[in-house]
């Protein structure tokens, strides 16, 4: 949806011991003060979030937002940069564009996994592996409540479309486009000749049960970070969330651009 709405008040999101960064900084910095807006800080309610880095700072940046209505653009300082906007030699003349309200907003599906007591939302993906490096595990899995068999394999990720270009599409997942209300299941090095990736809607859960009878154990990963461990019998669910995280782009950096250019040359 297009924004159309001049920026206010704005707040910069950055890896600041990077020389190079701090000196994005200070350009991003520059640009605001010259149309007049506000630098805040991370935990104000800016109009809008700028991030300087590749897809693991926007991906910091739409977690650090989520539920706060504030959507988030990148300057691209990293190596693909799926889910920037602005290149980094283009800084000045994107954000001009984008302070003046020429941004479009593009709504995307979050996941929210439930381990034990604990609800925790992940915006890329939620990913579950031995705990021990190199081992196979033994996954029990149903999709929404619909049992559908033990599976050997090295994990399964669960992505959304934003995270569906990261490391579901490395193994082999579905590219889910920008727009779609869904979560790709994808297992990793699955021991069998008929397991495919899956793609959800909302409401269809993903219940996945540690059965590896060996007993080893199986972490869960969200966004790139432990969220706990299964015991062999223990389990999660994982689905799509209320929540949507807020991704600011240029009007002509669409997903399909996007995809040409990173994946299709």
């Amino acid at each position: 949806m297009p924004s159309g709405k001049p920026v206010k008040r704005i707040a910069i999101v950055a890896h600041r011991e990077d020389p190079a960064i701090a000196e994005a900084m200070a350009r991003v910095t520059g640009v605001a003060e010259f149309a007049g807006i506000e630098v805040a800080g991370e935990d104000g309610v800016p109009d809008l979030a700028v991030t300087l880095g590749g897809d693991g700072s926007m991906l910091k940046a739409l977690r650090r937002f989520l539920g706060r209505g504030v959507p988030v653009i990148g300057v691209n300082f990293g190596r693909v940069g799926f889910l920037t906007s602005i290149a980094a030699d283009e800084l000045e003349q994107g954000l001009e564009r984008a302070f003046s309200g020429d941004f479009a907003v593009v709504e995307l599906p979050t996941l929210e996994l439930r381990l034990g007591d604990d609800t925790v939302p992940a915006v890329n993906d939620v990913f579950a592996t031995s705990s021990t490096l190199g081992r196979m595990v033994e996954l029990a899995y149903a999709v929404g409540g619909e049992d559908l068999g033990v599976l050997p394999c090295d994990g399964v990720i669960c992505s959304t479309p934003s995270g569906s270009t990261a490391y579901n599409l490395s193994n082999g997942g579905p590219v889910l486009v920008w727009g779609l209300d869904a979560m790709a299941i994808t297992f990793v090095a699955p021991h069998s000749l008929h397991v495919r990736p899956l793609v959800v809607p909302r409401g269809r859960e993903l219940t996945i049960t540690n059965r590896t009878d060996t007993g080893g154990m199986v972490t869960v990963l969200v966004d790139g970070q432990e969220a706990g461990k299964l015991e062999v019998g223990q389990g999660f669910d994982v689905g799509i969330a209320e929540q949507t995280s807020l991704l600011a782009t240029l009007p002509e950096r669409t997903f399909f651009s996007r995809y040409r250019e990173t994946f299709a040359a």
